[in-house]
């Protein structure tokens, strides 16, 4: 009786640490290039039971020693509880926005933007940048977008940057910039290149820890960052945001699971204290 108590609580702990991952999706539904989490828990092994006080037969094992055989009729098997196993990314593509903004970019295909912080170099799929005051492509918290050559540095209206990730420059119209802002990359003469973004990716992704400010580092378990090349490389789109992964109405829903699957565990709880109070107050009161 007991062991149901402690089987049930092991239940609502699990359902608690789901509802952590639904919740955390549900607050960054929102959140440019965020990955949904989800839980995933494992059960205890399992119990055998067996009727007690049935016969058992011994049999001569090598004909030198006695063992038993336990021919007890199989009762069923009993689960002893649940607990988390671990929380892990979806990194499934999520959709694109469309801004105009050109300093907005987005990434179809699998990679990481790289940025630069002052604990080393993160990786990002938020490509919602901005201008920084030095003329660098910083994050919203003013890290440094990096290209193959390190910092990025551009000019209002006067870049725009193709599908490898190129970055282009026409310093020509520098000094007509509503004309700049409507041109696209058909439009533009006497480009030159200045750099490439340096597009990453690494041979374990699930493994990536998420730092917050949507930015990731590399684990062990999810190997060294590397740059990628060729048809591995990620298309990027300028003017373009990777909207989350995350379906608003399948969180909602998976909350409703969670809260039903923990009120189920809570009743069972509450069962066996009913049993328990029972037991103590009428079967084993003194007569």
């Amino acid at each position: 009786m007991v062991r149901g108590l402690f089987t049930a609580a092991s239940g609502m702990t699990a359902q608690q640490h789901r509802m952590d991952a639904v919740a955390n999706n549900m607050a960054n539904v929102d959140t440019n290039g965020y990955k949904r989490d989800t839980a995933v828990h494992k059960a205890f092994p399992e119990m055998l039971l067996r009727r007690m006080n049935e016969e058992v037969v011994r049999v001569p094992i090598r004909a030198q020693s006695i063992g038993s055989v336990d021919i007890a009729p199989v009762v069923g098997r009993l689960g002893t509880g649940v607990e988390q196993n671990e929380v892990y990314t979806v990194f499934e593509q999520g959709p694109m926005k469309q801004t105009d903004n050109p300093f907005d970019m987005a990434l179809e295909g699998e990679g990481f933007f790289v940025v630069d912080t002052p604990f080393g170099e993160r990786y990002t799929r938020n490509g919602g940048f901005f201008l920084g005051p030095e003329g660098l492509l910083v994050t919203k918290d003013g890290f440094p977008v990096l290209g193959e050559d390190g910092p990025i540095t551009v000019k209002l209206n006067n870049f725009y940057i193709d599908q490898d990730g190129r970055i282009f420059q026409n310093q020509a119209f520098a000094d007509d910039p509503n004309r700049l802002v409507t041109m696209r990359e058909n439009e533009w003469e006497d480009t030159v290149e200045v750099d490439r973004l340096r597009l990453v990716n690494v041979s374990n992704p699930r493994y990536l820890r998420k730092q917050g400010g949507s930015l990731w580092n590399t684990t062990w378990e999810s190997g060294s960052a590397e740059i990628v090349e060729g048809g591995q490389r990620p298309r990027v789109h300028q003017r373009f945001v990777e909207a989350a992964n995350v379906n608003i109405v399948t969180e909602m829903v998976q909350m409703i699971e969670v809260n039903r699957a923990y009120e189920a565990n809570q009743k069972v709880i509450q069962a066996h204290d009913d049993s328990t109070g029972r037991l103590l107050s009428t079967v084993m009161r003194p007569n």
